[in-house]
């Protein structure tokens, strides 16, 4: 499985759906909400969501649905990356609630080398995010610097960190 992509391997107009999807429980809702200290009555108080807002129910905390998109493009943009350097637009198009499901694609807007270093690049992406009937829920665009091959060769291969493991056939006797 592929995990992220070296600048030469983006391609300005390609687009990247993530899979599989991800449905937001309450739970997923709350804990985030709690992770990050936001108490709003929307996201987290039935009562209240069902009886004072124009949704009638709780709304799911935006950012969490951002956060959920960004990480469904990790494997296909950003498990490369060096950096993501900015957010440019982040926009919540339509409220997501429990239950719902989430599917996001990425479409790669332009991509140039690095100013300062030859063996990197900057890759603009737009990220969409869809509930499970079509509706658009959340867009935004980034910047993320990525490496180009020759980085990757450079500092030892795909997984430079990641240990020798011995085979079964190499066990150890105490």
């Amino acid at each position: 499985m592929q995990f992220g992509r070296t600048y030469e391997e983006f391609e300005v107009g390609a687009v990247y759906k993530h899979w599989p999807g991800k449905t937001v429980t309450e739970y997923d809702d709350h804990l985030f909400c709690l992770l990050t200290m936001n108490h709003h009555p929307l996201h987290m108080d039935s009562n209240y969501a069902e009886k004072t807002t124009d949704f009638g129910k709780n709304v799911v905390v935006g950012n969490y649905i951002y956060s959920l998109l960004l990480g469904m493009s990790v494997p296909d943009v950003s498990g490369k990356a060096i950096a993501n350097l900015e957010i440019e637009s982040l926009r919540h198009v339509a409220p997501t609630f429990h239950g719902d499901t989430i599917y996001g694609e990425t479409t790669v807007l332009d991509k140039w080398p690095s100013k300062s270093k030859n063996d990197r690049g900057i890759v603009h992406v737009e990220t969409r995010g869809y509930k499970q009937d079509g509706t658009l829920v959340c867009v935004f665009r980034r910047k993320v610097m990525v490496p180009t091959e020759t980085y990757i060769k450079e500092r030892g291969g795909e997984q430079p960190g990641r240990p020798e493991l011995n085979s079964p056939s190499e066990k150890t006797e105490k």
